[in-house]
């Protein structure tokens, strides 16, 4: 398992933003698959976007296209989602998650591909 450690959670008014990171370490930043989930109160786990390093190129959950973007800074080994125009159905504690391997694209959405998570961070969208 990789170490992630997650921040950036906090509070925001319906219409804001809000960044969240992910710092990963070794292999997985350079040949692995990283991604985000969210799972609000009794709800299931939710995908959120996922990126394999290698290609870079990322994917997005129906419910948050065109709101999330993913990047990543390479020399700090930290993944980023950028969220704006939150809504209040955003409300949720997301999770960072990574696999060392390069997953197939159909895998990336789905989190039983995962073997490293971080500890969460609670995303609260009120006025």
């Amino acid at each position: 398992q990789v170490p992630l450690v997650e921040s950036g959670g906090g509070l925001v008014q319906p219409g804001g933003s809000l960044r969240l990171s992910c710092a990963a370490s070794g292999r997985t930043f350079t040949a692995g698959t990283m991604a985000w989930f969210r799972q609000a109160p009794g709800k299931e786990r939710e995908f959120v976007a996922g990126v394999r390093l290698s290609d870079g190129n990322p994917s997005y959950g129906d419910s948050v296209k065109g709101r999330v973007t993913l990047s990543r800074d390479n020399t700090k080994q930290t993944l980023y989602l950028q969220m704006t125009s939150l809504k209040p159905e955003d409300t949720a504690v997301y999770y960072c998650a990574a696999r060392p391997g390069r997953l197939v694209l159909s895998q990336v959405p789905f989190s039983r591909h995962y073997d490293s998570w971080g500890q969460g961070t609670q995303v609260t969208v009120s006025s």
